[in-house]
């Protein structure tokens, strides 16, 4: 590997969705907006919204990975990304349509799913309360 490469390991929960070698930079997006990184770049770490990871490999066009939330993580030459899912093998359109579809539709679904748990914790406490309330009267 040149000194003025890096290695790119994207994580899943379940396997090693990729392993890339000789990686001149990486093209990330976060909640605050796009970002790159370049092999001497400092060390850092990056929480990742769901969209299109770019990299560019010594002697290759740009790679195209539609990835979910997760973290980045770079400590000298070493980049690595955990996410919950990823995509590749398809062209940029097709990635990104991925992404509106799957990704950013699950969150939607997770926030709604999280908003009734909620309103069932509420529920659940409100009654416990008045159970105790009620047997303290006994």
């Amino acid at each position: 590997m040149s000194p003025m490469s890096m290695t790119l390991k994207v994580l899943l929960p379940y396997k090693v969705f990729a392993e890339e070698q000789q990686v001149r930079r990486i093209v990330a997006i976060t909640p605050q907006g796009a970002f790159g990184i370049l092999p001497h770049r400092l060390d850092c770490v990056a929480a990742l919204s769901a969209g299109i990871l770019v990299f560019e490999k010594e002697g290759a066009e740009e790679t195209y990975f539609a990835i979910d939330e997760g973290v980045l993580v770079k400590t000298g030459l070493d980049v690595r990304i955990s996410v919950r899912n990823a995509m590749s093998g398809m062209g940029l359109d097709q990635l990104r349509e991925a992404v509106e579809q799957e990704f950013l539709q699950f969150n939607e679904q997770e926030k709604k799913l999280r908003s009734v748990l909620v309103k069932m914790e509420n529920n659940f406490v409100q009654h416990l309360v008045a159970f105790k309330q009620d047997t303290n009267l006994l």
